[in-house]
């Protein structure tokens, strides 16, 4: 497993110093949870570009909460997913921070097949996505229980292996099939399956697929300026806002 036209949004500030220029602090939300970085500008520093560009920037390794919300704004409406990051904390680590730093802004649900997953993970620059394309972390312990809700890196290859990047997979069902393999959730969602359900799915396979199936090529080459062409109905993510969570 691996999983209208559209204006790019910009990624918000990632470096402290950009922080304080631009007056942005870190906030409570009514949910008695801090808001560690709420990505919502459409104006952004040349800053924010290059740390997409620089996969070796400090803030890239920044450790997850032990337990974070993930709050995407998509074409179709909002989901949540609640990352855990005891249950792989490589992985949590790496999703934290693409989320965090504005990775998947913009970016495409690439690969929805309904009954089984949605996946995404590509960026819309083909520059960023050939920074990031031998980026790949090392596998945690698996965690392979793929029932519905569950989310995960796309990955190919055994438990000991790096193949795990940038693209993430959520099960829209009990995937039980796919427990024999080395996954590793991450955590779940823990509002707004019903939007997943709802995200566009008529390429299902075709508009690049998953990892192992080697047609994603021209998506990361073309990016967003390619999929808006040959996949025009494709839905997207707006922005994402974390949160660390307070227990």
């Amino acid at each position: 497993m691996t999983m209208p036209s559209r204006h790019s949004f910009g990624i918000a500030p990632l470096v402290l110093a950009t922080f304080v220029a631009v007056g942005c602090a870190t906030s409570t939300s009514n949910s008695g949870t801090t808001a560690d970085n709420t990505v919502n500008s459409v104006d952004t520093p040349r800053s924010s570009a290059a740390v997409l560009l620089d996969p070796t920037n400090p803030e890239w390794r920044r450790a997850a909460p032990a337990r974070s919300h993930l709050r995407f704004e998509t074409t179709r409406g909002v989901f949540v997913l609640e990352l855990v990051r005891a249950w792989g904390p490589i992985g949590a680590d790496r999703f934290y921070n693409l989320a965090r730093l504005g990775y998947y802004n913009d970016a495409r649900f690439h690969r929805v097949v309904p009954g089984y997953i949605v996946q995404w993970g590509i960026n819309g620059n083909p520059a960023v996505n050939a920074a990031w394309k031998d980026q790949q972390i090392t596998n945690d312990s698996p965690r392979s229980h793929n029932v519905r809700g569950t989310f995960a890196f796309a990955q190919f290859g055994p438990v000991d292996s790096k193949t795990r990047n940038t693209e993430i997979y959520i099960n829209l069902r009990d995937n039980p099939r796919s427990d024999a393999e080395p996954f590793t959730m991450l955590g779940t969602v823990i509002e707004g399956m019903d939007v997943l359900d709802s995200l566009y799915s008529g390429y299902g396979e075709k508009s690049g697929g998953g990892l192992r199936q080697g047609k994603q090529g021209p998506l990361l080459e073309g990016g967003n300026a390619y999929m808006d062409r040959e996949y025009p109905k494709l839905d997207r993510i707006l922005r994402v806002t974390v949160t660390t969570v307070e227990r």
